[in-house]
């Protein structure tokens, strides 16, 4: 069993900052790609940002210079949200590529998501 846990999410005002936090635990061999999607109410989850297992990223232009996506070590990842809108209010998941076992394939996660509220 693979879990995916995130923290970090709250009510912030408009031009505030949170970090989010994502840590992988279970069964775990290797955890390749990981990335930061979110969904606001009657809208589709729409990607974030994303990270490499060797700290590659990318990132949606709404983010480009307002977040940062790191990884502390090889399962635990985070989103440092700074300037944040009041049209960022979203659930905040966090998914991950993970291998169980040396020569499995990657099998997709996500974590149960955190709230963030941004007040205008």
């Amino acid at each position: 069993q693979v879990q995916l846990v995130e923290s970090g999410g709250g009510l912030v005002q408009a031009g505030g900052s949170l970090r989010l936090s994502c840590a992988a635990s279970g069964s775990i061999f290797r955890v390749n790609l990981m990335g930061w999607y979110r969904q606001a109410p009657g809208s589709q989850r729409e990607l974030v940002a994303i990270i490499t297992s060797n700290s590659g990223t990318r990132y949606a232009e709404s983010a480009k210079g307002r977040f940062t996506i790191s990884r502390d070590n090889a399962n635990t990842m985070y989103l440092q949200m700074d300037t944040l809108k009041a049209e960022e209010t979203a659930v905040y998941y966090c998914n991950a590529a993970i291998q169980g076992s040396r020569y499995s394939a990657n099998r997709n996660y996500w974590g149960q998501g955190t709230q963030v509220t941004v007040s205008s």
